[in-house]
């Protein structure tokens, strides 16, 4: 079907789809209380109704929170041959949004967080950091690569960062081949931590994959399709690397409903993947208000390619502040040129001039929310829809002082690499980090719509 956003803008007010009735069968009463249907705001992310199918519809409202207490019922019934291991991965993200809804300092409000996680009988609670990571890693890896081939290969460059499934669902639907072979091939670190959970982590502790029930905390609703991607499948355990994704808001739902103040909650340390110990500081990327893979891929290419230490990335702002640009000179040349495209406009004006070969950049961030993932549409939302600006404001100020953590520093990285991955050449890093994004159904005038 032709895609629904024409004649919209970043702006709109969202329109909600009710959740079809997918736990219609479970009506046990029990100590929880009731949760309302989920709903998905498709007007404020990319994956628009008419690009989803019936049966994606269907997947995607089982992802609520009445999902999470169906398994944590199952837990407090005899029969153990059904119990689950409960593991909640959270989104760097999320932690400025729980911090200065409640006013706490992102450290306090990463332990509550995880206390009142595990009061509801979560047994794990991770950070997806470590996750995002691997993604960085491998995305700066495959640039540079990238780079090295363009002479050689049509589709080399312009490389677009692949970790906003809101973009990724976009590009796949509506602009086909034009765009999805310069896509990185990295996953995005929602799906990475899904390898390590049921991967790595289930190996730790002896566990079958289809045993551990994984839980995403993130910033948007977005995350939800992207967790059902067959390619994040494992058929021989019947088992997704990711069961079901919760945005912020629905968990201070959960929160609200159950009459639980964060301020009240016991704090509880993050777990870690590695044996017994805990998480230290909440730690994050460079970035303003992602992953930053943008500032982290720069750096990294202007020292690999051309021998230059970058300590401090100067952005130019273009048309809007959503849409700015990163350039690297040597000698009178500009040898690097990047670029940031937020929001649904931005991202379509991209679109268009390489539509027409008039693309200049190396590398792009995109990301499909105006704003980056801090203003993801499952968090930040006033009631009407609207984003909060002056809670956003907040967000951005508590994201800005975490203290940034390379990856490369990262030395559980270096040794999973080797310990887990089998190096960082080797089949099983792309078996595990890496995916394939394609043209799944070409619209005939999807690039020819005027928005």
């Amino acid at each position: 079907q032709e895609c629904s956003k024409k004649q919209k803008n970043d702006d709109t007010q969202s329109t909600s789809v009710d959740a079809l009735s997918s736990n219609d069968g479970f009506e046990e009463k029990n100590e929880f209380h009731t949760l309302a249907n989920a709903k998905i705001l498709l007007s404020d992310c990319l994956a628009c109704d008419n690009c989803m199918t019936s049966e994606e519809g269907a997947r995607v409202f089982q992802q609520n929170q009445k999902e999470l207490f169906r398994i944590l019922n199952l837990n407090k019934k005899c029969d153990t041959s059904k119990h689950k291991v409960l593991a909640v991965s959270i989104c760097p993200q999320s932690l400025p949004y729980f911090a200065a809804k409640f006013n706490l300092s992102v450290n306090d409000a990463a332990k509550r967080l995880c206390g009142f996680l595990k009061s509801l009988g979560v047994h794990y609670v991770f950070d997806t950091t470590i996750a995002a990571d691997f993604s960085i890693l491998e995305s700066q890896r495959e640039f540079v690569q990238r780079y090295q081939r363009r002479n050689q290969e049509e589709h080399a460059l312009p490389m677009f960062a692949s970790a906003c499934p809101g973009w990724i669902r976009y590009a796949e639907r509506v602009l086909t081949n034009l765009v999805t072979s310069h896509i990185c091939t990295a996953k995005s670190p929602q799906q990475i931590m899904g390898s390590l959970v049921k991967g790595y982590f289930a190996r730790q502790q002896n566990l079958s994959p289809d045993k551990i029930f994984h839980v995403i905390v993130a910033p948007c609703y977005d995350k939800k399709l992207e967790a059902l991607r067959e390619d994040f499948y494992t058929a021989l355990y019947n088992s997704q690397e990711v069961d079901c994704v919760l945005t912020s808001g629905e968990i201070v739902q959960i929160m609200e409903q159950k009459n639980v103040s964060m301020k009240d909650v016991t704090e509880v340390a993050v777990d870690s993947l590695f044996d017994e110990i805990k998480e230290g500081d909440v730690v994050r990327h460079d970035g303003k208000r992602s992953d930053g893979y943008l500032e982290h891929i720069f750096k990294h290419a202007a020292k690999e390619l051309f021998g230059m230490d970058v300590k401090e990335i100067t952005y130019k702002a273009l048309k809007n502040k959503d849409f700015q640009e990163v350039t690297l000179e040597k000698d009178g040349e500009t040898v690097l040129r990047f670029a940031a495209a937020y929001g649904f406009r931005n991202i379509q004006n991209m679109v268009l001039k390489l539509k027409k070969g008039k693309f200049l950049y190396h590398f792009v961030e995109v990301l499909a929310c105006p704003g980056g993932c801090l203003n993801g549409k499952g968090q930040a939302q006033t009631e009407d829809g609207k984003p909060d600006k002056a809670l956003l404001n907040q967000m951005e100020e508590v994201y800005a002082a975490i203290p940034v953590r390379l990856p490369e520093t990262n030395m559980h990285i270096q040794k999973m690499y080797q310990d887990w991955l089998e190096g960082m050449d080797s089949k099983k890093v792309q078996e595990t980090l890496h995916t394939k994004y394609s043209a799944v159904n070409q619209t005939a005038s999807s690039l020819d719509i005027k928005w």
